[in-house]
């Protein structure tokens, strides 16, 4: 079996490490740490093609972004990492779904910077949460067009710029054409699939 697939069977079914029992988020790690032995593109930073597009959170260490599934009425639907290169822009969108008409987004914006070969600068710039159907949320991919635009969601939805001094990096350790795995500055890891 590949290194890859038995990450992906490891993390199979353990909505996104919610469900991981101790033994098996060490099962995972080690999938993980050896899968990135085997990384084909050593310097993913300058592979922007490969890196560019949405991408679906699958696992992840984050207790923060873990979290969010305990908020009272909501469930945590999909992550999603939305990377625009040209813009050297970082979109993380996570979707709760909720009551009817309950359901909302929570989306925070960032510019990146190219620290390494390996490693990106991430500076977090906006935030906006919101229910989905006050904003007219479809898809990230719409989300982000209309914020590119300069749309403001200030009387739809929570909606602001965030302190300039917050801001993190993140170690890509493996890249190919539709599975990503990042390590970041608090120690969490990311694995995440392209859309």
């Amino acid at each position: 079996m590949s290194r890859k697939r038995a990450l992906l069977e490891a993390i199979a079914d353990k909505n996104r490490g919610l469900q991981a029992t101790t033994a098996q988020k060490e099962a995972i790690q080690t999938a993980i740490s050896q899968l990135e032995l085997s990384n084909p593109h050593p310097r993913p930073v300058q592979r922007l093609d490969l890196l560019d597009g949405d991408w679906r959170l699958v696992y992840t260490t984050s207790r923060e972004l873990l979290n969010i599934d305990r908020l009272p009425l909501a469930k945590l639907g999909n992550i999603y990492q939305c990377v625009r290169s040209k813009e050297a822009k970082i979109y993380n969108i996570a979707e709760l779904d909720g009551l009817p008409y309950l359901a909302a987004i929570v989306c925070v914006s960032a510019r990146f910077t190219p620290e390494s070969s390996t490693r990106v600068q991430v500076k977090f710039e906006r935030n906006i949460t919101g229910f989905q159907g006050l904003i007219g949320y479809q898809s990230p991919a719409q989300l982000i067009d209309e914020i590119a635009a300069g749309q403001s969601y200030k009387y739809k939805a929570i909606d602001f710029q965030i302190n300039s001094t917050r801001q993190g990096w993140v170690e890509i350790t493996y890249l190919d054409r539709d599975l990503r795995i990042g390590r970041g500055n608090e120690g969490n890891v990311f694995v995440l699939t392209k859309v």
